[in-house]
């Protein structure tokens, strides 16, 4: 989740030269307005992940089509039969940007952008049929109409739900349920009837290969190609957007507590020789935040709060290494991720919407 394969990525043959802020600094980027960016799909990198989805619903039969614009995040709204795609995936120059504020690009691998694709695209059909308002789905999944939780606790070892997204999204709310389960089912070449036999989950796969069939070939009933917030109509700087940005993704973090960090590390007088904690963490919060992030799904800004929190605390409490670094590593990165499990299970972590 740390890498992105755009870096090779061309900005659109139909925009002409690469704009003025291609070769500016981060400091420079950062005082530019979301819609003086004037980025567009078209010629982009995500045009032909766009054109992938288009070839995989041709496949099931379907001939509805999403349409997609540029806003601040990924997002498909209530109602509407399209899919906001967030700016940085529009120029290689603002991946960039994306990675050094935020320390990972949410969609910026084909095989991530293809999964959020996907996901989004469930959405929008859900929206452009009006499935949501039949009784059958609403058993299986449950109404979209229960509130969205401001947080939830997944179960990861529950079998009633899919897993496709990170952090067991499905569980999250019966609209993301219904988009995680489309989505396994649009993906190609698996074989979900064999991935989730014997799963509760797969009454709601094979609901919906049945509900796909029954739209297959027809015309939505939502004709409208409604856009919310597109980038043309966001004023605000990117340094403002960042720093709400960071802000929701740091929120809620989990707490370590002195005794964990004197599990790996001590304070006494025969260590006084040895490396500081404060030090150690620095030099490996990189990789452990990377790691942890993998095997837990929340977002490395988050566990980069958590880790600036634990150099502070490491320097008031004085403490040093008490084993060897390739030891210390090992045993930090387990507590890191224990810690952010405990977190994920005390259900504290909020809905990314």
């Amino acid at each position: 989740m740390t890498t992105h394969d755009m870096s090779s990525a061309k900005w659109a043959p139909s925009a002409g030269l690469d704009p003025t802020w291609a070769d500016w600094s981060d400091d420079q980027l950062l005082d530019l307005r979301l819609c003086d960016l004037k980025v567009a799909i078209e010629g982009s990198w995500i045009e032909p992940r766009i054109a992938a989805l288009h070839a995989e619903l041709e496949a099931k039969g379907i001939t509805f089509r999403p349409h997609f614009w540029l806003s601040d995040e990924w997002f498909t709204p209530d109602g509407v039969t399209g899919v906001a795609i967030p700016f940085y995936l529009a120029h290689p120059r603002l991946a960039k940007l994306e990675e050094s504020q935020m320390f990972e690009v949410e969609g910026g691998t084909e095989t991530w952008c293809m999964k959020i694709l996907r996901h989004e695209a469930g959405h929008a059909i859900d929206n452009a049929y009006r499935l949501q308002r039949r009784r059958k789905r609403q058993k299986i999944f449950g109404p979209n109409s229960i509130p969205y939780p401001e947080h939830y606790a997944p179960k990861p070892y529950s079998r009633s739900f899919v897993q496709h997204l990170d952090m067991w999204y499905a569980q999250s709310h019966p609209a993301e349920d219904f988009a995680e389960t489309f989505a396994v089912w649009l993906t190609p070449n698996v074989q979900w009837r064999v991935r989730y036999d014997d799963w509760p989950a797969l009454k709601k796969l094979e609901y919906i290969d049945e509900l796909m069939r029954t739209i297959a070939g027809k015309d939505p009933l939502v004709g409208e190609r409604q856009v919310v917030e597109p980038l043309s109509q966001l004023r605000r700087k990117l340094r403002t957007h960042y720093r709400s940005k960071r802000e929701r993704y740091a929120v809620d973090r989990p707490t370590f507590y002195d005794r964990d960090l004197r599990r790996v590390f001590t304070d006494a007088p025969e260590a006084s020789g040895n490396m500081t904690a404060a030090r150690f963490i620095t030099r490996v919060r990189r990789d452990v935040r990377r790691h942890v992030t993998t095997w837990t799904g929340i977002y490395q800004y988050a566990i980069d709060q958590v880790l600036e929190d634990m150099v502070a605390r490491c320097r008031e409490l004085k403490l040093r290494l008490r084993t060897s670094e390739e030891q210390t590593r090992f045993d930090f990165t387990v507590l890191v991720t224990v810690q952010t499990m405990n977190y994920l299970h005390s259900g504290r972590h909020r809905v990314a919407l």
